[in-house]
């Protein structure tokens, strides 16, 4: 069914479909991992750029 469907819809650019259907599939699998991820965890990561531990500023002070 599906062969008929495609060789009905004329020239399809394989390497486009390829392509999206590869942006569909990473893109679901950041947003289902984004929801599965534990509270901490995201809010240690956001926190990141506010956190003063870099030894090389720290060294200077």
């Amino acid at each position: 069914m599906y062969k008929y469907i495609l060789e009905t819809a004329g020239n399809i650019n394989w390497m486009a479909l390829f392509a999206l259907i590869t942006f569909f599939f990473v893109f679901s699998m950041s947003v289902y991992l984004a929801f599965i991820k534990e509270k901490a965890a995201l809010d240690e990561v956001a926190n990141l750029p506010l956190v003063d531990d870099d030894p090389i500023i720290n060294s200077q002070n």
